[in-house]
């Protein structure tokens, strides 16, 4: 059995190629499913969001894994092998730990540090375990990498302050405004007439910075006016005027800057639909979905300047210089938590013969109980027979307690492998039969 995860994310492929490899969570289950169908896969879970892709897995066999998972991505895209294969990644084992960890605890994400992959890897382990796609090794290191993500936050400064996609999307609208006035800083957003399309997670955090950025005040559109009116309640001290997603028209047309988030599957403003409103002013777009929101070809409408998710890599490398020797403090936690998982996992290679020398000693001592309750004869009594048996289970356990102890004890894999050796050798162990 292997450790793999095959992916991609916001450092190998633009977003026009995240989108279509993008799995919202009520397809979830069928994609967890598709992938347990081939016989390369044992367990399975998706990690997806706007910035990346990843699936990991137990496989039989790594370079026949990765491959059944790559052609599962190709499927699920529609891309051709050749658009597809230079943006995806694979890592195999102990990279592949060291990987997840780093996600989790936000090292390899957009804006360093974040917190919000957090919350989604551990959607991912929920999801994992609603479906019944994982098994003991993934749900143990899934596990460990909530909690790795949690001990970083906790050990080092690496989640104080540390901005997410939706501040950093706020922060390029500051930056644009600022640039369009000749300056290059982040200017308050006070002027401005502000609607945000979607009452998801990220739209709340579009509320809370927007509202700390000097916002005064907020269309708020969605497709159900409830949810749109349940979050605005969590903002007394933000106007926000609820609308339904039927008045994006109008949102459109008077508004001038505009955030889209939302779980749409295809674009939900474009060309055609910008060029017969009747705009009051200069309109800018930031669609930070992911499938977009917001179709490549508004570019090229007159008065309209459009950005998406991969547009923010400006503001952020803004403020990733400060936090880079933080990020070097976190690195020491997550090789800490990646040799911990990686010792359990080389502690179960001795499973099969400690199971095989268990059964061993347990046939021999049935079979030499039952010799000795023969001779005993009818005067022996039913508790005294449970004493006895009781008494030879407590001899082997302490037979076997030092030698097991040993043998899952963390050493290097060829010792352990030399004492497995010696073990299956000394007590005549056959050894298991593998899979053909």
């Amino acid at each position: 059995m292997h450790i793999a995860v095959v992916g991609l994310s916001h450092r190998t492929a633009p977003v026009e190629i995240r989108e279509k490899l993008s799995i919202p969570e009520q397809t979830m289950e069928t994609s967890l499913q598709t992938l347990r169908g081939d016989e390369q896969v044992l367990e399975v879970s998706i990690l997806s969001t706007c910035n990346r892709l990843e699936i990991y897995t137990l496989v039989r066999h790594p370079e026949r894994g990765i491959s059944a998972i790559s052609d599962f991505l190709g499927k699920h895209s529609g891309l051709a092998k050749e658009d597809l294969s230079p943006h995806l990644f694979n890592y195999h084992h102990d990279e592949a730990v060291a990987h997840l960890m780093r996600v989790a605890a936000g090292l390899d994400s957009l804006v360093l540090g974040e917190g919000q992959i957090l919350s989604q890897v551990k959607k991912m382990v929920r999801l994992g375990q609603e479906h019944k796609s994982m098994g003991p090794i993934l749900n143990r290191l899934l596990t460990q990498a909530v909690s790795t993500g949690k001990r970083v936050r906790s050990e080092t400064n690496l989640g104080t302050g540390a901005v997410s996609i939706s501040s950093a999307a706020v922060e390029l609208a500051q930056l644009k405004l600022g640039q369009s006035r000749g300056e290059d800083q982040l200017v308050s957003l006070e002027s401005e007439l502000v609607a945000v399309v979607g009452a998801g997670r990220m739209s709340r955090l579009l509320l809370q910075h927007l509202q700390a950025k000097g916002c005064s005040g907020v269309m708020l559109l969605n497709r159900t006016m409830q949810r749109a009116e349940s979050l605005s309640a969590d903002f007394p001290d933000l106007p926000v005027e609820c609308r339904s997603l039927d008045d994006l028209n109008h949102c459109l047309s008077t508004c001038s800057l505009v955030f889209t988030s939302t779980a749409a599957d295809d674009p939900i403003v474009d060309a055609a639909l910008l060029t017969q409103l009747k705009r009051r002013s200069f309109l800018r777009l930031i669609d930070i979905g992911v499938p977009r929101n917001i179709a490549s070809d508004v570019a090229e409408v007159p008065g309209i300047e459009a950005h998406d998710v991969d547009d923010l890599h400006e503001v952020v490398s803004r403020n990733q210089e400060a936090r880079q020797q933080i990020a070097r403090e976190a690195e020491v936690v997550l090789q800490e938590e990646t040799r911990l998982f990686l010792e359990w996992w080389d502690s179960l290679e001795a499973v099969p013969t400690i199971n095989r020398l268990r059964a061993s000693l347990e046939a021999i001592r049935a079979e030499e109980l039952q010799k000795a309750l023969s001779r005993m004869g009818p005067d022996f009594s039913a508790r005294e027979r449970k004493v006895v048996e009781a008494l030879s289970k407590g001899i082997i356990n302490k037979i076997l307690h030092t030698p097991v102890t040993q043998l899952r004890a963390p050493q290097a894999r060829p010792e352990r492998q030399e004492a497995l050796r010696v073990v299956e050798c000394l007590f005549e162990l056959d050894a298991p039969q593998e899979d053909g």
